[in-house]
């Protein structure tokens, strides 16, 4: 008797922590532009601001639009950008500096619903000697749009609206559309697992019935 009200507790334990396991993948995202720079041939993610950070001549930064949890997961820009390269048609002047900037508009996976991201490009920004990243990639890159917290929104007019709204886990960075899960439900695979772990209950509840009619 015993055995036959452990096993059913024990199956809704186990229903029970597949449902918690699904709520902790369900993790929320955010679309945004996130900054950049480029150290020693690796981007690292900015530690100011556009608005803040002050560049120096012969810096790189970059820009890149992506759904990502948090920084460290971030998505990278894609171009390998170097100074020489990108500012070699702009020549240096006497009281400016000038400083590559890539901008990267992401992927259809990561664009706003209905959006079409730009092909990444880059652009080398000619200003004065106490401009900003904001005010360098504004002189290349506009129009620019923030929110009310200073949130860079979009660069070259793009995304047309929003500004790091949540996005379910679903929608990751770097994913194609057709990679992407509902975020209405639990995925395919937990269903699966689901119906597993009740198919082994009722199994198990059978045998005991079994033996004790035996």
């Amino acid at each position: 008797m015993i055995r036959r009200r452990a096993l059913p507790l024990l199956v809704a334990a186990l229903l029970l922590g597949l449902w918690a396991s699904a709520g902790q993948a369900q993790a929320v995202g955010y679309r945004y532009w996130s900054f950049w720079e480029r150290d020693g041939g690796a981007w690292t993610y900015a530690t100011q601001g556009p608005s803040t950070a002050r560049p120096s001549d012969g810096d790189v930064q970059g820009f890149r639009f992506a759904v990502s949890q948090d920084s460290k997961g971030a998505a990278r820009p894609r171009a390998d950008a170097v100074f020489g390269v990108v500012c070699a048609r702009t020549p240096a002047r006497d009281g400016h500096k000038r400083v590559a900037l890539v901008i990267d508009f992401g992927t259809s996976a990561d664009a706003p619903s209905g959006g079409s991201p730009p092909a990444p490009r880059t652009a080398c920004a000619r200003v004065s000697p106490d401009a900003t990243t904001a005010d360098a990639l504004a002189s290349v890159a506009g129009p620019l749009r923030y929110n009310a917290s200073a949130l860079l929104c979009a660069i070259s007019g793009y995304p047309r609206t929003g500004c790091g709204e949540t996005v379910g886990a679903g929608k990751s960075a770097g994913a194609t559309d057709t990679e992407t899960e509902s975020d209405g439900g639990p995925s395919v695979g937990l269903l699966a697992g689901i119906a597993a772990v009740v198919a082994l209950g009722g199994a198990a509840i059978w045998q005991t019935r079994r033996r004790r009619h035996a």
